[in-house]
């Protein structure tokens, strides 16, 4: 036997002996790497822009994939805490995901901005996203936290232009700052998914609120997920500015991922 054809078959008898021992490994429960379903890239950064809604502009934050092609779209409504760094940094994250999303400062102009002003916000902030050559405007989504939460619920049933939404922590029972409508006389109008995150220990949305807002979906028929964490408090999301990284945090953050991918 030559020396070229020896080492032929040696190589063949390690390759067969390896599998063996991982499948024997495997049959006796030996630790299997797990799979990773959703591919998860990097935070991309993004920058601020503005917008223009009823005569003003607004500064906004924008980040997009850096892959190419269109992607959809998500618009982002900050708390009444203003446009904290930990809605930029999450800006990022959604960005490496694959989405472009864009997060109007809808407080510039006063703290308390009434519906119709947000709503102008809202709006200006889908033709953004529409304008652009990477978004694919057949699949946009809105997603806000605590008075962004209110307005997800309340606009959501108002414009078609969104296919899903992810309600942090909202008011479904509030009018707003400026006396307006509470987004639960609107269940009637909603036609897209919406996915509802709250905390059980929510004090100034209280979960009652949101276990009864949710009873009156489903008596209407309307599709809606709700995900409850024991003993998280209202805002748990963002604390200090920043965005929190617990375990509770980043579950939350995947399901409204998870959400998205499937409804838009």
């Amino acid at each position: 036997m030559n020396r070229s054809l020896l080492l032929v078959l040696c190589a063949c008898i390690l390759v067969v002996t390896v599998f063996l021992a991982a499948c024997t490994n495997a049959q006796q429960g030996s630790p299997v790497t797990a799979v990773t379903t959703i591919p998860v890239s990097g935070p991309v950064p993004g920058s601020m822009t503005t917008i223009m809604a009823g005569g003003k502009t607004y500064p906004a934050y924008i980040a997009a994939p850096v892959t190419l092609g269109k992607h959809p779209g998500i618009v982002l409504l900050h708390s009444f805490n203003g446009l904290e760094p930990g809605y930029k940094e999450m800006c990022d994250r959604i960005a490496g995901n694959g989405f472009v999303v864009i997060a109007p400062e809808w407080q510039t102009f006063g703290q308390r901005a009434g519906d119709p002003e947000v709503e102008a916000v809202i709006r200006s902030s889908v033709a953004a996203l529409q304008s652009r050559t990477d978004v694919d405007s057949t699949r946009l989504g809105l997603t806000g936290f605590c008075a962004g939460g209110r307005f997800t619920m309340l606009f959501l049933p108002q414009m078609q232009e969104f296919k899903a939404g992810v309600a942090w922590y909202g008011f479904p029972n509030s009018i707003g700052y400026t006396n307006d409508t509470a987004p639960a006389s609107h269940i009637t109008e909603l036609s897209t998914p919406m996915l509802m995150i709250h905390g059980s220990r929510d004090q100034p949305s209280p979960i009652a609120a949101i276990y009864n807002y949710s009873m009156q979906l489903d008596a209407a028929d309307k599709y809606f997920e709700l995900k409850v964490y024991q003993g998280r408090p209202h805002g748990f999301m963002i604390a200090n500015g920043s965005l929190v990284r617990d375990d509770v945090a980043e579950d939350a953050y995947s399901d409204m991922i998870a959400f998205f991918r499937r409804k838009l």
